[in-house]
């Protein structure tokens, strides 16, 4: 089956929003280099230290990683529209104190259900960010929201290249983990402050009541043509996410994993400004060229065994492509669709879909990496599957 991207529909102007959104777009910018810097340092190191310092099973590793996706993007349906009602700064502030007390709480678990309880309080602080920091650049007018978008995506993986080598370095001083989470715990709490730094819109917030989240789901839900997109681009989160599990579950050591993600992220950086020129992240082909790729990293790492790093950065390289494309691909034509007051909605739904399923894949995924050799590469190449499946059932108007 293959479903239509939605159809955008015009956004009238909004004279309380600055036409330039310099301000916005910038300050943006700037809170996602702080908590990008923060997250990946951590999250590029998560598994070793999982796997090997607390020594739990692949299985268990799965389990905690998939909670705190899972439970980010399942309140993502509700959240995203608690975001329009709140506004886009107070929430992205309430965001980063919760971040910040779920690295501290990650920093000093060390038993299972510790492990759990830091994964809740970091899915909660991510299932209020993404909608913050998305609707506040989804609200600059189109002629610069497209190059907005590609610096916000672009200081993401500029921190993804820089974050696992300073947290490798964190890795080797005395306290080890506990001061690489304390480390990322500062630069959300930076990230906190710049959003209350962001001026206040000119109207005030309604106050948040049950039905009116309700209702704005509502809208989403009866919207068929972006429920089908979003049920389609489903695959996307799990794309982006998993070759940082799979690396390390392959057994590639740790220098081997933290070049990967340096050149992954770095190629996803470098196709921004491609992306942008002309807002082509709107044509229906960016995004099934972005799949397509993702699909193609995942046949390549399915063979792998932890010590072949040539087809290692190969790997990288299609995933960086992938990542480069697909994100702003799903933001535009997100925004265009959107009406801009019910934005949080929309993309409370959109990510809902996809962080259900990437919870569903980790949990199945962790569990055949269990099984051995084999397991692992069944695993990978459904990966790969589902990512072909995605290119085929998305096409534009």
């Amino acid at each position: 089956m293959t479903v239509a991207a939605p159809a955008p529909a015009p956004a009238p102007p909004d004279p309380a929003v600055d036409p330039s959104g310099r301000r916005v777009i910038v300050t943006v910018v700037a809170i996602q280099s702080a908590a990008c810097l923060g997250f990946f340092s951590v999250m590029a190191h998560l598994v070793a230290h999982l796997r090997h310092d607390l020594g739990l099973l692949a299985g268990t590793v799965g389990l905690i990683l998939g909670v705190r996706v899972g439970l980010q993007y399942a309140l993502l349906l509700p959240v995203g529209a608690v975001t329009d009602l709140l506004g886009a700064r107070r929430t992205g502030a309430i965001a980063c104190a919760l971040r910040a007390l779920g690295f501290v709480l990650l920093g000093g678990a060390e038993s299972v259900g510790a492990l759990l309880c830091a994964a809740v309080v970091l899915a909660a602080g991510g299932a209020l960010y993404n909608p913050a920091a998305q609707s506040l650049l989804a609200g600059v007018g189109p002629a610069r929201r497209s190059g907005g978008f590609a610096a916000y995506v672009t200081a993401q993986h500029i921190a993804t290249v820089v974050g696992p080598p300073v947290g490798l370095l964190l890795l080797s001083l005395g306290p080890g983990f506990a001061l690489l989470a304390g480390t990322a715990a500062a630069m959300w709490t930076v990230g906190g402050v710049l959003f209350l730094l962001l001026p206040q819109s000119g109207r005030k917030p309604a106050p948040t009541r049950f039905r009116d989240i309700l209702a704005g789901v509502r809208t989403v839900l009866g919207d068929r043509a972006f429920l089908l997109f979003a049920l389609m681009t489903a695959p996307t989160t799990l794309l982006a996410n998993h070759v940082m599990t799979a690396v390390p579950l392959l057994g590639f050591a740790p220098g081997a994993a933290t070049l990967c993600f340096c050149v992954l992220a770095a190629v996803a950086a470098a196709a921004q400004p491609f992306v942008a020129a002309g807002r082509r992240g709107e044509r229906p082909w960016v995004l099934r060229l972005g799949l397509l790729c993702a699909a193609a990293t995942f046949f390549v790492l399915a063979p792998l065994d932890g010590t072949q790093t040539g087809p290692l950065m190969l790997a990288a390289v299609l995933n960086g492509v992938a990542n480069g494309l697909v994100q702003p691909a799903i933001f535009q034509r997100t925004a265009r669709h959107a009406p801009p007051e019910r934005f949080g909605s929309y993309y409370g739904v959109l990510a809902f879909c996809a962080g259900m399923f990437s919870f569903a894949g980790d949990l199945v995924v962790g569990r055949l990496f269990d099984l051995g050799p084999a397991g692992a590469t069944v695993a990978l190449i459904g990966v790969g599957a589902f990512a072909l499946a995605a290119a085929a059932g998305t096409r534009g108007p």
